[in-house]
């Protein structure tokens, strides 16, 4: 709206253009000379002030004038108007204003939301909880607030950015995670989650994660990044921590089978930039269990940890130690070029495991069978390795205690026909190929009183296989228990039919193993086997070993007493050979003591050699028990343990382990003789 007007109080319109209806609702007939509607009532009251001082000032300079300002429309709205004049002194009498109005209001308004807008968004950016940013991509800070001081243990916004010149080499603890932030940004416009680990203005370390955004500008170049910052120091901890007990031992905090796997990875990387080759140890510890149940678990947590010590001990830093489950550990031994480098790390390893050790107040010594396999020769993977490192492992078992045995193909071949001989085994029970055979007990005076069962396995395809090639393998894999069910069944069936001899009923025993004395249903199973077979209760005895013994002794004397509350005899078997203690063998409640046929082999050749069957004969006649000696092979050796109180005699002297059809005929010569 183009105008003239008056220099006066009301700043009186003369001249007004087209453009004043579209301007203030008024048309130029209806402002032209009106003191009402003058530019002044036209003026918001709150600028008109201003206004004037402005345009005074100005004629009185004799410059032009240009302003900006609100004036109040015919129907009251507010509109922002730009005025732009000058002092016009021409053919008037009186000096008048030229000038024109512009409507504003669109810009002015857009203005005042952009500075709401910063105005809010500096409020949030200063007072918010959260760290936020600005950086430049050189690495420097434009803009932090409060919070990400207090984070960062600044003092202040303003000494935290002063301090940075070089965000990549002063926060971040590993100095490449500055060039993978921008990396990601550059790709992607964002980061998100990014997750470092920082250093504070104290020194102390802490967990962030990022997120940031890239602000550009309109021809798209960078501006800077921008961004929030959260402190994430507790959950990487819980992480950490949910990591740790995920991929070590609990008791040992050793590596457990989880992390094995990957630390296999990392040295077989670092052997093939070596060269070199990678050995793998399974070690398993000797008589663990025997220990563990005899002084109780807690002594078998403190061995296994001090076990786990040694370990570590004796390798290298470089090397791992791994619990592998029970009381198996595996080692990695990387940087190895053949066996040779292996054996004397082999060697200190079972060194340091053989040393003596107090613990529970205890002194204990230990050994250990270990099994060595070697990458890439042996197998190209972990479950390849620790396969063939298991079959060294049980060889160098079989062996004898405290040795190693690395893999070799003739190990894979004897694996192979164990594995053979547990399947033949499998289907010779269902097949009941299991015989028994029956070796006669006498008396002094060569009296029969009875018999020991013993198995027999006649394969119809392998033959005849000995005991001592099955029934380690059968206690092992659990089956003894099937062929003891067997054994015991067949036995008592047997000796139901046998005739008396000198008015007295034969008995009959029946080794039980370890297996088979842990199962809770054995006494119901025996009680059972007496009633189908008709044999006597008093007529059948129980053998078990001197090691089932000294497992857990308040349990086996419990499942002991329930056997013996049947009315079954039970007897000690190699007594002399195991690790019993006397004070137990008082309270168990046990019938007879075997005296193991290593003590009675040559006994009579020298003096010494009976000290030990002498001891035991003692020992079971203050117990009150029934002594028998096995392995008796010479009329010398019976007469010797006779003169000395043993009760009865088993061995090849009175005669071998006979089938059924020969034992009926041993009997017959008993009772006409």
């Amino acid at each position: 709206m183009s105008f003239r007007c008056l220099i006066d109080q009301h700043w009186t319109l003369l001249e007004v253009g087209e453009g004043a209806q579209a301007l203030t609702g008024y048309r130029p007939d209806e402002l032209i000379g009106n003191t009402e509607h003058s530019l002044e009532n036209l003026t918001h009251p709150e600028d008109r002030a201003i206004v004037r001082g402005t345009i005074l000032a100005a004629i009185e300079c004799g410059e032009r004038y240009a302003l900006e300002y609100r004036i109040i429309t015919r129907d009251g709205k507010e509109k922002w108007v730009r005025e732009r004049g000058m002092l016009n002194r021409g053919k008037e009498i009186t000096p008048v204003l030229d000038g024109y109005l512009e409507d504003i209001t669109e810009r002015v308004l857009a203005m005042l939301q952009l500075a709401d807008t910063e105005l809010r968004y500096r409020s949030i950016f200063e007072n918010s909880v959260i760290g936020m940013f600005q950086s430049t991509e050189s690495g420097r800070y434009l803009a932090v607030n409060e919070a990400l001081a207090k984070l960062y243990r600044y003092p202040s916004p303003e000494v935290l950015i002063a301090s940075f010149k070089d965000i990549g080499s002063r926060l971040y603890v590993d100095p490449l995670r500055r060039a993978e932030f921008k990396k990601l940004i550059q790709r992607d416009g964002k980061v998100t989650d990014f997750e470092s680990e920082i250093y504070c203005c104290d020194g102390t370390r802490i967990w962030i994660s990022e997120h940031a955004h890239a602000v550009r500008n309109f021809d798209g170049s960078l501006l800077y990044y921008e961004g929030i910052v959260e402190d994430i120091t507790e959950r990487r901890r819980y992480q950490m921590t949910l990591h740790h007990q995920a991929t070590h031992d609990p008791l040992t905090g050793l590596p457990n089978r989880n992390l094995l796997g990957d630390r296999l990875k990392q040295a077989i990387l670092a052997a093939g930039r070596q060269q070199g080759k990678v050995a793998l140890a399974f070690v398993d510890l000797d008589n663990f269990k025997v220990i563990n149940d005899s002084l109780g678990h807690a002594t078998g947590d403190l061995l296994l940890i001090e076990i786990a010590r040694r370990l570590r001990s004796a390798l290298r830093g470089v090397d791992t130690v791994a619990r592998y489950g029970g009381d198996e550990f595996v080692l990695l031994m990387g940087d190895q070029n053949h066996a040779g480098d292996t054996k004397p790390l082999l060697e200190r390893i079972i060194t340091a495991i053989q040393a003596p050790m107090t613990l529970g107040g205890h002194q204990l010594q230990i050994n250990c069978s270990i099994g060595v396999s070697m990458y890439p020769d042996d197998a190209q993977d972990l479950d390849g390795l620790l396969r063939v490192a298991d079959m060294a492992m049980y060889h160098a078992k079989e062996q004898g205690k405290g040795r190693y045995q690395f893999y070799t193909r003739n190990l894979n071949q004897a694996m192979q026909e164990r594995f053979g001989l547990e399947n033949a085994l499998r289907e010779s029970i269902e097949a009941r190929h299991f015989k028994v055979v029956y070796q006669p007990k006498v008396d002094a005076a060569g009296r029969l009183h009875g018999c020991e069962a013993l198995v027999r396995w006649q394969h119809p395809e392998m033959g005849l296989i000995t005991p001592d090639r099955f029934i380690p393998l059968a206690e092992e894999t659990g089956h003894i228990v099937a062929i003891g069910e067997q054994v015991l069944a067949a036995a008592c069936h047997e000796a139901a039919g046998w005739p008396m001899v000198d008015g007295r009923r034969l008995t009959i025993a029946v080794n039980l193993s370890v297996r088979q004395l842990d199962e809770p249903g054995l006494p119901a199973l025996i009680a059972r086997t007496l009633a189908e077979s008709g044999l006597p209760a008093e007529c059948l005895e129980l053998e078990i070993t001197e090691s089932a013994i000294m497992g857990d002794v308040a349990q086996t004397i419990r499942r002991l007493n329930g056997i013996k509350a049947l009315g079954v005899r039970v007897a000690v078997d190699d007594f002399g050979t195991g690790y019993s203690s006397l004070a137990y063998l008082q309270r168990l409640p046990i019938d007879t003591l075997k005296i193991d046929r290593s003590f009675v082999s040559g006994c009579n050749r020298e003096e010494s050699a009976m000290t030990i069957p002498h001891a035991i004969i003692f020992l079971g006649k203050g117990l009150n028990l029934h002594l028998v000696a096995e392995g008796v092979e010479t009329l010398a050796e019976m007469q010797l343990l006779a003169t000395c109180g043993c009760d009865e005699f088993q061995g090849y002297l009175i005669a071998s382990p006979l089938d059924p059809a020969a034992l009926a005929e041993f009997i017959g010569r008993q009772q006409e003789g």
